[in-house]
């Protein structure tokens, strides 16, 4: 299979929140000539100026492009996209392929290339990991399930928006990692928040304390921004609350599918979930306020 090189290549994107949007614009500065669409037409005239082209529905999307990535939010956001006599699927001209960038459950990546080759068109998972910040600076983590010649075909377009990137297998092994990466995420966020709260019960400084924890080797670089932020107040989403709720619910899914014992995941999650009534505006890392907070009212009761 031909690489897809920009002289070669017509792109497009469709789903242009917080992490496409960067995507998106990485994709542009590379020289790629990008369509785009978004349900939000403001998001695609944002773009049109750095050089995008907007188009109105999908169907013309699925039409004028031969490779077509997607970065959606959930598994329903991406069946509504693909499928039905609107969608990608039933107005794709042969030979399109599709990147599928969105966080979903392995079996909506299996079901959607299963769906997608009965028509002629292929697709590759290629799960993101990273936060806007990467994203901005085209340093994500991509980590793709499919076809091998697909992946190494999509390497240019890799290039562009990532620092490394990782064929994991067949259909859904993409979306497969990005939940075993994830769950890493979660319970090691909840896992210093815990720690630090403990630590400020205990009389440090808590900005000693976080100060020295994050040039600690025990914190993963995914974290250590979170403490510096922490430490300042600034909880503003980077990664959504809301996302890494989701991102919960799929671990815990697929966990009961394979039938994988996650005891930290589950309590994880529902500190998490409790958080969302409150705080769901904020970054994911918004735990460590939460349990500074359990902290001191158990010290009143």
């Amino acid at each position: 299979m031909q690489a897809f090189e920009k002289t070669t290549s017509k792109l497009g994107f469709i789903g242009l929140g917080n992490m496409g949007s960067r995507i998106a614009k990485r994709l542009l500065d590379a020289g790629y000539a990008v369509a785009v669409f978004d349900k939000d037409r403001s998001r695609c005239e944002a773009l049109k100026e750095k050089g995008a082209k907007p188009i109105e529905s999908l169907s013309e999307l699925a039409s004028s492009v031969n490779v077509l990535i997607s970065c959606l939010t959930d598994d329903q956001a991406v069946r509504d996209v693909y499928y039905g006599l609107a969608g990608v699927l039933a107005n794709a001209n042969e030979p399109l392929v599709i990147l599928e960038m969105s966080t979903v459950s392995p079996a909506t990546s299996r079901e959607l290339a299963s769906k997608a080759s009965e028509g002629g068109v292929q697709v590759l998972d290629v799960a993101i990991s990273g936060s806007t910040p990467a994203a901005e600076a085209g340093t994500l983590f991509l980590l793709a399930g499919g076809k091998e010649d697909l992946f190494q075909a999509a390497r240019p377009i890799f290039q562009a928006i990532a620092s490394k990137y990782f064929h994991l297998g067949a259909s859904g092994a993409g979306t497969t990692m990005k939940l075993v990466v994830n769950a890493i995420l979660g319970i090691g966020m909840q896992a210093i928040a815990e720690a630090a709260a403990l630590g400020e019960k205990a009389g440090l400084s808590r900005d000693v304390l976080l100060e020295v924890l994050a040039q600690t080797a025990v914190i993963a670089p995914a974290h250590v921004g979170k403490l510096s932020r922490a430490a300042r107040g600034d909880y503003s989403p980077q990664f959504p609350l809301p996302l890494m709720n989701k991102d919960y619910r799929l671990i815990l899914q697929l966990a009961s599918e394979v039938h994988a014992v996650m005891p930290s995941a589950s309590a994880s999650f529902q500190v998490n979930s409790e958080a969302m009534a409150t705080h769901a505006d904020q970054d994911f890392s918004v735990v460590m306020k939460i349990m500074e907070q359990r902290s001191a009212k158990a010290a009143s009761t």
